[in-house]
């Protein structure tokens, strides 16, 4: 059996399908059961709960050969880095009472620095818990930016022509694709070829910026000229409250993208072939269009 956290997001679905093509059995975990019902559909085993209960989340992890484990949010719910210690001290105590052996968790580039890097500060809070289990052999994928993110730029772009964020528009970041992330993890359950406490970094298909982003973005929504704009901390946390960002999280969000603009954010391992992944912006940007049309 395997267990997956978040089995209705943007990587745990993947994960969860993945695992059920390779023929074993899956176990997905959500605050949803509606949501859910196509996992059950499809072969999982469903399991609706509060990712905050320690109980319902020692009985899934009870028995499997592994879990992919991570820290969901609701970008509205204010108290982020309380809640996020709530579900991670939870996670961290079935891990042990369940006697999981493989746990791989979701982390982020960034989860290496003590301060200043918003809500990242979570995972790396969580990555010391699970360090600490004795004889949980731990793999932290530490990602880039997801490529995900851009959709929340959609509305912007279709009412005001441009879009803009607190990211210095040419400050290189590593960009991947959810669905590359979980492809590696997927593999990385099956597999089960770590042992300690092992770090890896997933960098995606290239570095880009935010402005390298918008010129592509804007050649497949048929805006040539597209411009990003590098927002002031006030506006930018203010366009985040407009957007649904509960204003603690807003604040941390922005306070992360000054991190990112002075370079203090960067892969330790350097970027190689193990941690460059395939999907480039160019063809994630195909999806963007799609759902920028249907608006």
């Amino acid at each position: 059996m395997y267990v997956v956290m978040g089995a209705t997001g943007h990587t745990g679905q993947t994960i969860v399908r993945h695992l059920l093509r390779a023929g074993v059995p899956v176990r997905a975990l959500g605050r949803n059961a509606q949501r859910l019902a196509p996992l059950a559909a499809a072969g999982a085993e469903v399991r609706a709960g509060d990712q905050a209960d320690a109980e319902f989340l020692a009985d899934a992890f009870r028995g499997a050969e592994a879990a992919y484990t991570l820290l969901p949010y609701e970008i509205s719910a204010p108290g982020y880095h309380a809640a996020q210690d709530r579900q991670g001290e939870a996670i961290a105590r079935a891990v042990q009472d369940s006697r999981l052996r493989h746990c791989i968790a979701l982390s982020s580039l960034g989860a290496d620095l003590e301060q200043g890097t918003g809500p990242i500060l979570s995972m790396r809070r969580q990555e010391q818990r699970l360090s600490a289990i004795d004889r949980l052999d731990l793999l932290v994928l530490r990602a880039g930016a997801f490529m995900e993110n851009f959709y929340g730029a959609l509305g912007m772009i279709r009412a005001c022509g441009w879009f803009g964020d607190a990211f210095a528009a040419d400050a290189p970041l590593p960009m991947i694709a959810a669905r590359d992330i979980a492809e590696t993890a997927a593999w990385a359950l099956l597999a089960r070829g770590w042992r300690g406490v092992e770090v890896r970094e997933l960098l995606g298909e290239r570095d880009l910026s935010h402005a390298q982003a918008a010129a592509i973005l804007g050649q497949r929504l048929g805006l040539p000229d597209l411009e990003y704009r590098q927002l002031e901390p006030g506006e930018a946390v203010d366009g985040l409250i407009g957007a649904g960002f509960a204003p603690d999280l807003a604040a941390a969000y922005v306070e992360l993208a000054h991190s990112i603009n002075a370079g203090l954010i960067r892969s330790l391992q350097g970027r190689n072939a193990t941690n460059t992944t395939p999907t480039r912006f160019e063809d994630f940007a195909e999806a963007l269009a799609q759902a920028y049309r249907a608006m």
